[in-house]
């Protein structure tokens, strides 16, 4: 499995599993990803500034999709709480989505493990990376902390105005 930065001609592709995403989410009652976020225009500026990347089974099959950001990631910018580390050298983990007709195999946890080299390859300056997800995105909140993510604090209506998410970091 692999990581590849994705291209513009993939816009559809990747808001497809973004509206996947959003559907799952629905379904399990979570208001995360409700209220026209991420959208297309959102999903456009990932591509066009290269923070997009689709993952890929080794067969080439699209499996999901993140976003890798460069500091400073202004959505940040009202969290309460404090940081493991204060710095400017990091980056930051959004947009996180499998294809449901892929859970349930594993593929979320081998994301994140293939997330942290392809940071380390691609961001080798970043001594941490930070993530947050909505407080009632539980699945999501184990996979972050299973993978040595510490909750620093949380962010209110950053991506709408009734969300409350909380915030991770993990130094690197």
């Amino acid at each position: 499995m692999y990581l590849r930065k994705a291209k513009p001609e993939e816009i559809d592709l990747v808001c497809d599993i973004i509206e996947d995403g959003k559907q799952q989410l629905a379904d399990a009652g979570i208001d995360q990803w409700q209220n026209n976020y991420p959208n297309r225009a959102v999903i456009e500026g990932d591509i066009e500034d290269g923070r997009a990347v689709i993952y890929n089974s080794d067969d080439h099959e699209t499996l999901g999709v993140a976003a890798v950001i460069e500091s400073p990631d202004h959505a940040y910018d009202t969290m309460k709480g404090d940081w493991l580390r204060e710095t400017i050298k990091y980056v930051t983990v959004h947009r996180v989505a499998i294809f449901s007709r892929h859970q349930g195999n594993g593929y979320a946890s081998q994301l994140f493990r293939d997330l942290f080299d392809y940071i380390d390859e691609h961001h080798p300056e970043a001594e941490s990376i930070r993530i947050d997800t909505h407080r009632d995105n539980l699945k999501m909140q184990h996979l972050i902390e299973k993978f040595g993510f510490k909750k620093v604090g949380q962010i209110d209506g950053v991506y709408h105005p009734t969300d409350i998410c909380f915030v991770y970091e993990k130094l690197i």
